[in-house]
């Protein structure tokens, strides 16, 4: 029985999977500087006897696995890169890189992918196909990322998937539940800056001045109008302003004031209405106050949307390798995921893994630098990845 080969073979290399998630979570490396990772990676797959290629975005490498049997291609994908964080937890494995930090899992993501790659390797007999593992840099750089670049670079002229997954940990599911979604998994994420101008002066003569501090504040509180009066109240929609700099000292009027922030949605045309009227207000607030605004806005990571077929595919394999329950209705959410270029040119789905530690009242969020993932649920993510590929190359064969 296929499930209990793969499980066979994820035990063998249990404790290993777990020892590489934790050497790669001592040793995180940020957006573009993942070479130790890389080189790491590359040892396994050959100690796994699996071919690969390197030079994709930089650090990026691609696992090939080709079946006995001829076939179609599935790709499945973990990102390498680490968050500029410093963490706060105290574990024998903790980061010894200053301000740096596997505060979303990535390293888990690898450990897994390597495992579900060594296990596909022993099963190479059962497979109907080619199975690509991609191992991508830069996933937190938004909103350049480095999926789109791993694609500019060719990672898939040799080999084209016709269907591709990635599995992310996610911290409020239980372990042996699996989160999947027919469709929006997880949303656009933009980014803009802007640069508010006016006059500057003597606190004590404010006639002198129209301060970019108060123009800032009218920005700021007219922006909050863009979700609650211009988007469909059953839409989805987020304008955050998540920080401001400006001004010099007390008694100083300011003369210019800098603000960042971030707006999510799911849908093209939501995220272009919010854009749109994102500017408008800026710009239009300012020159009403008498001063100027230099918008620098920055299109991210597109939604993550599934394709319905696969996601089903997830679905179906989750609840035999783990059991009916295993697949809960989960609610998307508005965060980024550099996944979404890949599925804006391959069919595939996103999965989230339930990775919940039992002491669940002091589980902490992504990007946390308290976040702590229960190392339980990494043979299952191992067995996942390798049970949906065999799963849908024997799909995809026959509906040849």
């Amino acid at each position: 029985m296929v499930i209990n080969t793969i499980s066979g073979h994820v035990q063998e290399i249990k404790n290993e999977i777990i020892e590489t998630r934790r050497k790669l979570h001592q040793n995180p490396e940020l957006s573009g500087e993942e070479y130790e990772t890389s080189a790491l990676v590359q040892q396994k797959l050959e100690e796994y006897g699996i071919p690969y290629q390197t030079g994709f975005a930089g650090t990026g490498v691609l696992g090939i696995i080709k079946g006995s049997s001829p076939g179609k291609t599935v790709a499945l994908r973990a990102d390498m890169d680490a968050l500029p964080i410093q963490e706060m937890n105290d574990l024998p494995f903790t980061s010894q890189k200053e301000g740096i930090m596997h505060a979303c899992g990535h390293d888990a993501h690898t450990a897994m992918l390597l495992g579900a790659g060594y296990t596909l390797r022993q099963m190479k007999e059962q497979i109907n196909g080619t199975v690509l593992l991609v191992f991508q840099p830069s996933e937190e750089n938004a909103p350049v990322g480095g999926a789109q670049q791993m694609m500019d670079d060719g990672i898939f002229s040799e080999y084209r998937p016709d269907v591709i997954y990635g599995q992310h940990v996610w911290p409020t599911l239980p372990v042996g539940e699996i989160g999947v979604r027919d469709k929006e998994m997880m949303g656009a994420s933009d980014r803009f800056k802007v640069t508010v101008t006016g006059r500057g002066g003597h606190a004590s003569m404010p006639q002198e001045s129209n301060d970019a501090i108060i123009i800032t504040n009218q920005i700021i509180s007219s922006l909050q109008t863009i979700v609650s009066r211009n988007v469909d109240p059953l839409e989805a929609a987020v304008v955050t302003i998540g920080k401001i700099e400006g001004g010099y000292r007390y008694n100083v009027i300011a003369d210019k004031v800098t603000l960042e922030g971030t707006v999510r949605t799911y849908l093209p045309q939501i995220k272009e209405k919010v854009k749109d009227r994102l500017h408008t207000i800026i710009r239009q607030t300012a020159s009403a106050f008498d001063g100027n605004a230099e918008i620098e806005y920055l299109d991210g990571y597109p939604a993550t949307i599934n394709t319905p077929k696969w996601a089903n595919q997830v679905r179906m394999s989750a609840q035999e390798l783990l059991g009916e329950q295993a697949t809960p209705d989960v609610a998307p959410v508005l965060a980024g995921e550099d996944f979404s270029r890949f599925l804006q040119n391959i069919p595939g789905a996103f999965i989230w893994l339930g990775t919940q530690i039992p002491d669940k009242e002091n589980q902490k969020p992504l990007h946390d630098p308290r976040f702590q993932l229960d190392e339980h649920a990494l043979p299952n993510g191992c067995k996942l990845l390798a049970k949906v590929a065999i799963d849908t190359l024997t799909n995809l064969k026959g509906s040849d």
